[in-house]
C-alpha cells in the first residue's frame, strides 16, 4: 500500500506581522499593510490605555513597547512593525537590541523625500513633541539637512492632536480647531511639502490640507513601511498560504478602537469585545 495516499498534509500558515501602537493611529500603517502583504494575518494592538505616547517620556514609552512587542509575540507574531513615530524614536533600538532574532520595522517622519521633492525649498515637519525633541529624530534631520543645505525646516509640534484623533468623532472639532493652529507657522513659513510625522496624523489629513491652503502636499511614510515589511517578510519561512485575517486588539476600549476602525479601514477585521492586558 502507498503510504503517501494516506499522509494528512500539512496546512500552511500565513505571515504572522504584530502591528502596535499608542492607540489607533497605526491604523493608518495597517491599511497599508494589508495591502502590501494580502496573504498575511496580521494582528494590531493599540495600547489606548497609555494614549497617547507624544506626551510621555522615553523609559514610560520604551518599557510600554517592550510588553506590547512581548504580547504579540506570544500570540505568534513573527515580524513586528512599530506603527508610532513616538516609540520608533525612543524605543526600536532598544526592542532590536533586546531580541536580535526578530525583524523590526519602524516609523520615521519622511523627511529624506520631501527635501528631494520640494520646489519652494521650504519644508515642514508635524509631529508629537516627543518625538522632534529625540536623539534619533534629531540625527535624522542633520544627516539629511547636511545633503540639502539651502532647503529651510520648519517644525511643528502637535501636542493634544492625536489624543482628539482617539476620540475618534466625538473629537472632530478639536481636530479642525488644531489642524488650523498648527498649520498657521507653517503656512506662515511658505512650505510647499508638510511631513506628516505621526501614524495618526493621516487621519486628520483632510482637515490639516484645509488649514493649510493649495499648493502645499502632505507626505507621510505608510507605504513605505509596508514595503519594507514586505521585503523582511520575503526572508522569513513562506508558508504559501491564501489564508488572511486582521485582528484588533487593546488594551483600553475595544468598542472605540471597532467604531474608529470601521470608519477608517475597508477591509474585514476581528475585534474582541474585551481589553487585554499588556
Amino acid at each position: 500500500m502507498n503510504e503517501a495516499a494516506h499522509t494528512t498534509p500539512i496546512e500552511a500558515k500565513p505571515l504572522h506581522v504584530g502591528v502596535f501602537d499608542s492607540g489607533v493611529g497605526g491604523l493608518s500603517v495597517l491599511r497599508a499593510l494589508r495591502r502590501q502583504l494580502p496573504h498575511a494575518q496580521l494582528s494590531y494592538l493599540a495600547d489606548s490605555a497609555h494614549a497617547p505616547y507624544g506626551e510621555r517620556d522615553a523609559a514610560f514609552v520604551t518599557e510600554r513597547s517592550r510588553a506590547l512587542t512581548r504580547t504579540l509575540v506570544e500570540r505568534g507574531a513573527q515580524l513586528i512593525v512599530v506603527a508610532c513615530n513616538t516609540a520608533t524614536a525612543l524605543a526600536i533600538d532598544a526592542l532590536r537590541a533586546e531580541r536580535p532574532g526578530l525583524p523590526f520595522v519602524g516609523v520615521e517622519p519622511g523627511i529624506k523625500p520631501a527635501l528631494a521633492a520640494t520646489r519652494a525649498g521650504r519644508i515642514g515637519v508635524m509631529a508629537t513633541s516627543a518625538t522632534l525633541q529625540s536623539e534619533r529624530f534629531r540625527r535624522l534631520l542633520d544627516a539629511q539637512s547636511r545633503e540639502h543645505p539651502s532647503v529651510a525646516v520648519t517644525l511643528a509640534p502637535c501636542p493634544g492632536l492625536a489624543r482628539a484623533l482617539e476620540r475618534g468623532a466625538a473629537g472632530h472639532d478639536e481636530v479642525a480647531e488644531l489642524s488650523r493652529r498648527y498649520a498657521t507657522p507653517l503656512r506662515e513659513a511658505g512650505v510647499d511639502i508638510v511631513v506628516l510625522g505621526c501614524t495618526h496624523y493621516p487621519f486628520a489629513s483632510a482637515e490639516i490640507a484645509a488649514a493649510l491652503g493649495p499648493g502645499i502636499s502632505l507626505l507621510d511614510t505608510a507605504q513605505a513601511v509596508a514595503q519594507q515589511a514586505h521585503r523582511l517578510a520575503a526572508n522569513l519561512a513562506a508558508s504559501g498560504s491564501t489564508s488572511s485575517s486582521t485582528t484588533l486588539l487593546t488594551t483600553g476600549d475595544p468598542a472605540q478602537l471597532a467604531a474608529i476602525a470601521h470608519a477608517w479601514l475597508d477591509f474585514a477585521f476581528e475585534a474582541p469585545p474585551s481589553p487585554i492586558a499588556a
